[in-house]
């Protein structure tokens, strides 16, 4: 290739465009949006809304739903959301009950159970490539809708309740809704419509940050559970690989802590032109923490994955996520691509050990490329498992001392030095 990579991007996205332009070239479109919606951010509080959909009626759910998207690969997915065309209409985010038609329409389709059938009159044909973003899942070619036509959509009970009841908290919503089962991509296309919460509180919330808000409420929800509950016995490592990433998930025998660590080889989507591998991490302890996390939406997508496997068990651990984004992974798919991946990794039996080191050893012999010596110097929840004088170390009991003096051993590191906690940031591997 000419851009240097095994698979360039920009290639996919062309001939993927190819494949659909003579569908998408004319400004009235007749197809079933999966159903899907999007909600832009720029320009707020006044942002462009509107469904998306393909030129393809039928059962259309499995190209907006990404709990069905574990065995796909970069130019399936791609395929999938060049279909999309992204309907845009301006609108008033807190304006949702005497902002028009297109406005009601849209938040009938982020409502409904099954494909909804809809014709679409544009003010132009649909132009511009296929979008990517880091958060929210891509999409096609977009127009200004001019008129919109729905065929019966049909909402999904649940969350139709959820809808109508006008004193109930968002919050309460979505935990609601997640507890009885309902699909997470549902519920936060429902949230990016107002269809949650107290009457007056209700507005439109862009689809990147309602998929963020969804995750976390989810995942702060069932933290509360995960901290009050026993420990694991041992270290467990659960493993994945999908769409070039490699994905490790160790679980440690101590109180809740979590960590996301991403390594990302030159060639990828976040590091395109570097000839390093750069990594970042982000973390939190038992009390939390204050900022965003800045390593993004994957943090909250990944760290609610885990904590559904931890209150499933009722158990308490320590969690530290290693991925190796390899040169394959040449855009980004967006967080959707964490939380499904962690999901599928925690419904693998895991592989248990005694010891952190023989955790890690076979971490970084069988599945990761990175060194042990290079996770743990950039990783704060494994630094401070490591190297932080315990009440244990005070004792001479438990594994504390010889776990730091094996890890130390077998990776290089001084396990006796006083390192800090770490921070987070973006390192050079």
């Amino acid at each position: 290739m000419l851009c240097g990579k095994e698979k360039c991007p920009v290639l996919a996205k062309y001939f993927s465009k190819e494949k659909f332009s003579p569908a998408l070239e004319r400004n009235d479109i007749a197809g079933s949006s999966p159903p899907s919606v999007f909600i832009g951010r720029y320009g707020y509080p006044k942002v462009a809304i509107g469904p998306m959909l393909p030129p393809v009626l039928g059962d259309t759910t499995y190209l907006d739903t990404p709990e069905l998207w574990q065995d796909i690969t970069i130019e399936q997915l791609i395929d999938f959301r060049t279909q999309l065309v992204r309907g845009t209409h301006l609108a008033d985010v807190h304006n949702l009950e005497g902002g028009g038609r297109i406005v009601d329409a849209t938040r009938e389709v982020a409502l409904s159970v099954n494909a909804v059938d809809m014709e679409a009159l544009f003010e132009s044909k649909p132009s511009g490539g296929v979008k990517f973003y880091s958060e929210a899942q891509p999409h096609g070619p977009s127009a200004p809708i001019e008129r919109l036509t729905l065929d019966n959509p049909k909402y999904e009970p649940r969350i139709e309740k959820a809808f109508y009841d006008t004193d109930l908290k968002s919050r309460d919503a979505v935990i609601g809704l997640h507890k009885d089962g309902s699909l997470v991509s549902r519920i936060q296309k429902a949230f990016s419509v107002g269809a949650f919460g107290e009457g007056k509180n209700r507005k439109f919330v862009p689809t990147r940050w309602s998929i963020t808000a969804v995750d976390s409420m989810i995942g702060e929800h069932l933290m509360e559970k995960t901290k009050i509950a026993p420990t694991i016995d041992e270290y467990r490592i659960y493993e994945h690989i999908a769409l070039d990433n490699r994905w490790i998930i160790l679980l440690m025998p101590t109180e809740w802590c979590f960590e996301l660590i991403e390594a990302w080889y030159p060639d990828t989507a976040w590091n395109p032109y570097d000839s390093k591998i750069q990594i970042f991490s982000s973390y939190e302890f038992y009390d939390g923490r204050d900022a965003y996390a800045e390593i993004g939406g994957c943090y909250y997508a990944s760290r609610m994955a885990v904590n559904e496997l931890l209150t499933s068990q009722g158990k308490q651990a320590g969690c530290v996520i290693m991925r190796e984004a390899h040169p394959g992974y040449i855009l980004p798919v967006g967080v959707w691509n964490v939380r499904e991946n962690v999901r599928a990794a925690l419904r693998t039996q895991p592989k248990k050990f005694e010891s952190l080191n023989d955790a890690m050893f076979y971490a970084t012999s069988n599945v990761l490329d990175i060194p042990a010596k290079r996770w743990i110097n950039v990783s704060g929840v494994l630094k401070h498992r490591l190297y932080q004088r315990r009440v244990e170390d005070f004792l001479f009991t438990g594994e504390s001392k010889s776990d730091r003096q094996d890890v130390g051993a077998k990776t290089g590191v001084d396990a006796e030095a006083k390192e800090g906690a770490g921070t987070d940031a973006g390192y050079e591997a």
